[in-house]
């Protein structure tokens, strides 16, 4: 099973992780000419401009990734987002921190247009909330996130925007019959 199919949560750490690795690699230290110059390519990049970089084919491989139409959009999703941060923070998700404060760093109206944005829109949007959120969030989880994004996540980061934890998912038991006497 490669890493965009739908799978049980016991299978998205190590996309996390192998993102997370991945990231601190190519892009976390920005005082290396090569991770500071990647990141402005990627920050600047096309699609096509994106998929010429080794770098990203070299997190496609980390990810196990079967190129298809979806997972190159997952791929770049990553790339193209993951350039814009700046600092790894182990312990807050970036809807945990758009959401901090008593006045939110992103306003829930701007959080409510981010959870409805697809393909580039969406990239775009997560761009500008990073700004906001100082460019520092858990690197791994948005990397996963952004490569399972979908309904699922969207309410996860609700959860977490609004200070919250996330619902986990319970199988479902409406069917089981009781013995009958």
């Amino acid at each position: 099973m490669n890493a965009t199919e739908a799978a049980p949560e016991s299978n998205k750490p190590p996309a996390r992780d192998a993102i997370a690795r991945w990231w601190r690699i190519a892009l976390g230290d920005r005082q290396k000419p090569a991770a500071r110059g990647l990141a402005a390519r990627l920050r600047r990049a096309s699609v096509l401009d994106a998929l010429a970089e080794p770098a990203v084919h070299d997190l496609a491989r980390r990810l196990d990734l079967k190129p298809t139409e979806r997972n190159v959009q997952a791929l770049l999703r990553v790339a193209l987002v993951l350039a814009w941060v700046r600092e790894d923070d182990a312990h807050a998700s970036l809807a945990q921190r758009l959401g901090q404060g008593d006045a939110p760093r992103m306003s829930t109206l701007r959080f409510q247009s981010l959870m409805r944005a697809e393909g580039d829109e969406l990239v775009a949007v997560l761009r500008r909330a990073l700004a906001l959120a100082d460019q520092r969030c858990n690197v791994g989880a948005l990397g996963s996130d952004l490569l399972h994004w979908s309904d699922k996540t969207r309410t996860t980061w609700s959860f977490h925007y609004f200070g919250a934890q996330a619902p986990q998912t319970e199988p479902d038991h409406s069917y089981a019959q009781e013995p009958t006497p």
